[in-house]
């Protein structure tokens, strides 16, 4: 008897069906069946089916005589089902990866409840991926397991089949069932709710539940909206045949009309010359079903009061009215809303020409990184430095609103489009930022701006990325004429200088300092690396490999290159993998699942890639600036490359990383899963090779990332020093570094200080049990 038994009811969805067949079959978890019910499909999908049936003895095909329709063909495959629990998925729709490992997770954690609800995300054509609102709802009630009849709340989840996993003996035991027409979800998914014993909740986004272009059903307009009259009458019969139910009536009745007032709402379900016939046989269903003494919710009373009086003359008139007025003050607001806008841009344009007329504020330096997101990066090193060395400096950084709370403490700072943002852009003197500042700046004669940029460059980069269109969507004009603004370009070593020299050809002057984030690889301390492994829950012992690919430019989205539940396995129990997404991707569900079981460590959130790179063992990146940064830590490097020809040809680079040509290649190089395991379990990442590999790589791009980077620009952008007085970068061979991880815990033995535990902000929490 299988775990799960997956019933996917299939009408003509050739196009999707195979994504969604392969979304259940690749999941981890594999102690499932997939029921397919070909519901007459007039297309390709019998033949898919069929095709998929012959190579994997999971898949049961069921082939119906004549179209019956969703809900029915839904009946069908329970009919044949064997497993301890079934879930319904809808055959354009599909599993996420993991998902069925974290629902067996977590009905077991709930102690096998008769129904457990879980999260889905909305993809539409367009690519664009949204989380559902429920996320907070679910999270909430964690292992616990709850009735409706304890928290009648549950009953405003998304009220659909395929959000749901439901124990067999339960369903049946309860006669569930879909009624045929549309929106047959509704009543089963009300039914099953009020009679579950046990509910519970699992937030991982489970399904990707596809907004198709054309030919969704609930866009497509019609009198077959008007079924949802009949299954809503099939509910409350439902209800009749079962007394016991009598104390869920009211709030299942208020959620019918909430849902009927929503679809006469919708013009892409309910036509104009229907909505007057809907409503009237939705006042008489309210009529019907309303239950004695019923108390409208606030929210919804003026609806449900002219829904009660609808069978009355003239009443749908004055709904058809206050529509019309609610429409009319929603578009009335959004026209007040631009309106009002257009004035306060006109205001800040007039408010910023007239600031700048006034005097600079010499001792004014305004920060800014990654396009407002926080203090980071190149820039929270400089003006950390400058605290030290220019105190007469007034440091104001320029940071979002969803980033304020996570300021270090005391952080002077603006908010864009504020008028003390144009204030300080109009009045301060220098200006610090790893990426450019918008083109509504305007630069004054007197201002200085440092260009820290963000990354030693191994793609293409300003006019160099032209001939790759992957790369150039741009206005290369507009790029130009924001690098003409750079006063002063900070490298960190001579390979970036010639870059930069060509890909930006504007006026700015090197300054060849090395990168000022970088200084903590030389002035870390062994208490310091202790701790950030204890707060990212490496145990004393393992190593630390820290995983972090970059974005892709030919993708659009988190493309996973590795099978991370494999690799984690193939390290086995010494190694603890940290595992870091690029910035530009949100939150992952298929890795915070790997984190949720103790796979991994997933840091993406992490606010400070330093901290993770001092707590790491060993590094393994793809095309990531990371590796030219890690270097300085003379640590392992491994290189994972799987896609190299297509991120080569699609952004072009500058020199080969995968050729082994000292100073090219940082060290090993695999292309496989199975190589990397080996790599790691053979102990190549660590040998001699590597590390003449890595001394190359070092010499060439790491000569002047000394601990003093910080220093040297502000000597120079603030305080006016000649380059020619500057210190000079200490030679690698003489240059201090921060201790390994490995000579940390040695230093510890003799010391034993004490290590805090508390998470690191940002960070997911403690190490799951399972890592030690």
């Amino acid at each position: 008897m299988p775990r799960f038994s997956v019933v996917v009811p299939v009408f003509k969805v050739q196009g999707y069906l195979r994504e969604c067949l392969d979304s259940v079959l690749g999941q981890s978890f594999t102690d499932l069946e997939l029921i397919a019910v070909d519901d007459r499909s007039p297309d390709h999908c019998g033949a898919i089916l069929d095709s998929y049936a012959a190579r994997d003895p999971r898949v049961r095909v069921l082939h119906l005589e004549r179209n019956v329709g969703l809900g029915r063909a839904r009946n069908a495959g329970v009919e044949h089902a064997r497993g301890d629990y079934l879930l319904f998925l809808d055959s354009d729709d599909s599993y996420l990866p993991g998902a069925l490992a974290a629902i067996d997770a977590q009905l077991t954690a709930c102690g096998e409840p008769d129904l457990l609800v879980f999260d889905h995300q909305r993809s539409w054509w367009d690519g664009y991926a949204e989380a559902s609102s429920f996320g907070d709802r679910l999270a909430a009630t964690g292992t616990q397991t709850f009735s409706v009849a304890e928290h009648p709340e549950l009953l405003q989840l998304f009220h659909v089949a395929w959000n749901k996993a439901y124990r067999r003996a339960f369903y049946l035991r309860e006669q569930l069932s879909f009624q045929p027409g549309l929106y047959e979800d509704a009543p089963l998914s009300h039914e099953a709710m009020v009679c579950a014993a046990t509910i519970g909740c699992l937030p991982r986004v489970c399904v990707d539940y596809r907004q198709r272009y054309r030919g969704a059903i609930t866009r497509s307009p019609g009198r077959q909206h008007f079924d949802i009259f009949r299954q809503y009458a099939s509910m409350f019969a439902f209800l009749d045949r079962r007394p016991r139910l009598d104390a869920h009536r009211a709030l299942l009745f208020e959620r019918m009309a909430a849902h009927l007032v929503f679809c006469l709402r919708r013009k892409e379900r309910i036509r104009p010359a229907d909505r007057r016939a809907y409503f009237r046989q939705a006042a008489r269903h309210y009529r019907a079903h309303q239950p004695p003494g019923f108390t409208p919710p606030r929210h919804a009373a003026r609806d449900f009061r002219l829904l009660g009086a609808g069978t009355v003359p003239g009443v749908y008139p004055l709904f058809a009215a206050r529509e019309m007025v609610r429409r009319g003050g929603g578009l009335a607001r959004r026209g007040v809303r631009a309106a009002r806008g257009r004035l306060v841009a006109r205001y800040h344009r007039l408010y910023y020409a007239l600031q700048r007329r006034l005097p600079l504020q010499r001792d004014l330096a305004v920060y800014a990184a990654y396009w407002y997101r926080g203090v980071a990066c190149n820039p929270q090193a400089i003006e950390a430095a400058a605290r030290r060395l220019a105190p007469h400096l007034r440091s104001v950084w320029i940071v979002r609103p969803d980033a304020v709370a996570s300021l270090p403490p005391g952080t002077d700072h603006v908010l864009p489009g504020t008028r003390a943002y144009w204030r300080v852009l109009a009045r301060a003197r220098y200006f610090v930022n790893n990426v450019n500042f918008p083109d509504h700046l305007v630069k004054r004669p007197g201002q200085v701006h440092v260009m820290t940029h963000h990354g030693t460059p191994l793609k293409h980069m300003g006019l160099d990325q032209q001939p790759y269109p992957a790369a150039a969507r741009m206005d290369f004009g507009k790029l130009l004429r924001r690098a003409d603004r750079w006063d002063l370009s900070v490298t960190s070593n001579p390979h970036s200088a010639e870059v930069w020299d060509r890909a930006y050809p504007c006026g700015f002057a090197d300054l060849p300092a090395g990168y000022p984030r970088n200084d903590r690889y030389a002035t870390a301390t062994a208490e310091e690396i202790r701790t950030l492994r204890a707060r990212l829950g490496v145990p004393p012992g393992r190593t630390a490999v820290l995983y972090a690919p970059t974005a892709r430019d030919y993708r659009k989205g988190y493309l996973p290159r590795l099978d991370l539940e494999r690799l984690s396995a193939g390290l086995g129990e010494d190694y603890v993998l940290l595992v870091r997404t690029h910035y530009f991707y949100g939150r992952d569900g298929a890795l915070r699942d790997l984190h949720d079981r103790g796979l991994v460590r997933d840091v993406s959130r992490h606010p400070c890639t330093e901290d993770l790179c001092l707590a790491a063992d060993a590094l393994v990146t793809d095309y990531s600036s990371l590796v030219f940064d890690y270097a300085n830590l003379d640590r392992p490097l491994v290189v994972h490359a799987p896609d190299w020809e297509s991120y080569r040809d699609a952004r072009g680079v500058y020199f080969d990383l995968l050729s082994g040509r000292p100073g090219d290649t940082p060290g090993p190089v695999t292309r496989t899963e199975d190589e990397l395991i080996a790599v790691f379990r053979s102990g190549t990442w660590r040998g001699p090779e590597a590390r003449a590999l890595r001394a190359a790589f070092r010499e060439r791009f790491c000569p002047w990332d000394d601990g003093h980077a910080a220093e040297r620009v502000v000597r120079h952008a603030f305080l006016g020093q000649p380059l020619s007085d500057l210190p000079p970068a200490t030679p690698l061979t003489t240059r201090h570094r921060a201790p390994t991880p490995q000579e940390a815990e040695s230093a510890s033995l003799s010391a034993s200080p004490t290590v805090a535990t508390a998470p690191v902000p940002g960070h997911l929490g403690p190490a799951p049990k399972s890592l030690g």
